[in-house]
């Protein structure tokens, strides 16, 4: 795997581009101070982040964290990425790391830059994984951490194939890619973002062309078999990209961003049961999301998804 660039402390960058600490939420209903970031490539290259605070209505501020980390309408997907920061003697700096798909191809990407988004050596380092990706819509990792803060103890990759194929793969400490399984059936889903994971199973929410919002349970055992649960019947369509952040014990934060109107609206969920899922609406996001390629930020001192 692909370590961070020049980084000694984990924690998510919290400078002037990023949202502040966040409080915890115990319900859906009063998920306060809690925060989602919405990064993105915009048509020159550039990783920009929209950070959204959950207050009513929402608060956004946006920042730039890699000037020049791609070239421009290189990447066509991302997975959620990971950013370290290291406080050097010069101030903070931090690396990014994540999966992109560039071409027909998967790569790891990493670089390293400075609170303003000054990037070392740009443009991003990238480490190809393989061909055959260009028709994939989606690409994201589950990296469970036992309770023993040892360290990763299972890398899950998961790829959304656009004639409905969902594809998972384990990823070894030293890299190596081994298939664990496929299965059809998703091509209405439009997006697909990580909500909950432990050592036996990953969830994801996921929305679908005819308005349905859906967790999909995956468990670990194989053959691969995901459990679909419907959590709303109509009204979802107009997401293009989903993208979620657990807030206090049981919620989240679900942020979805309507590429037709460059805008995004945020919800408060409770724990996701079905058609009883609390869902509150939390507004508009005051900002504008104009590019074409969006994703979520790890944040590497939450507590971990639970469902």
């Amino acid at each position: 795997m692909i370590k961070p660039l020049g980084t000694t402390a984990v924690a998510l960058l919290v400078a002037a581009t990023l949202a502040p600490t966040p409080a915890s939420a115990t319900s859906a209903t009063s998920a306060v101070n809690c925060y989602v970031h919405a990064s993105s490539i915009t048509a020159m290259g550039d990783h920009n982040n929209v950070a959204v605070v959950s207050t009513t209505p929402p608060k956004a501020t946006s920042g730039t964290l890699g000037r020049g980390a791609f070239a421009p309408g290189q990447v066509k997907v991302m997975a959620t990425m990971s950013v370290l920061i290291d406080q050097g003697p010069d101030g903070s700096e931090h690396g990014v790391y994540g999966y992109v798909i560039i071409g027909d191809a998967l790569y790891q990407a990493a670089y390293g830059a400075d609170g303003d988004g000054i990037i070392d050596q740009p443009p991003a380092g990238l480490r190809r994984i393989g061909g055959g990706w260009g028709n994939f819509t989606m690409v994201e990792e589950a990296e469970y951490q036992g309770p023993t803060e040892a360290g990763i103890s299972r890398w899950t990759v998961y790829g959304l194939r656009n004639d409905g194929v969902l594809f998972r793969w384990t990823v070894s400490s030293k890299g190596v890619w081994r298939s664990a399984g496929s299965t059809p059936g998703f091509s209405a889903v439009k997006s697909m973002s990580l909500i909950s994971k432990t050592a036996t199973y990953d969830t994801f929410v996921a929305n679908t062309r005819g308005g349905a919002l859906y967790t999909i349970h995956i468990p670990t055992s194989s053959p691969m078999k995901p459990v679909v649960k419907q959590v709303r019947t109509r009204t979802w369509q107009g997401f293009e990209t989903l993208i979620t952040q657990q807030c206090g014990v049981y919620g989240s934060l679900l942020l979805g961003i309507d590429k037709d109107t460059d805008s995004a609206y945020l919800y408060a969920v409770g724990r996701y049961t079905g058609l009883s899922t609390v869902i509150q609406s939390m507004g508009k996001v005051p900002a504008t999301l104009p590019d074409n390629v969006y994703a979520g930020l790890k944040d590497p001192g939450s507590p971990k998804h639970a469902e």
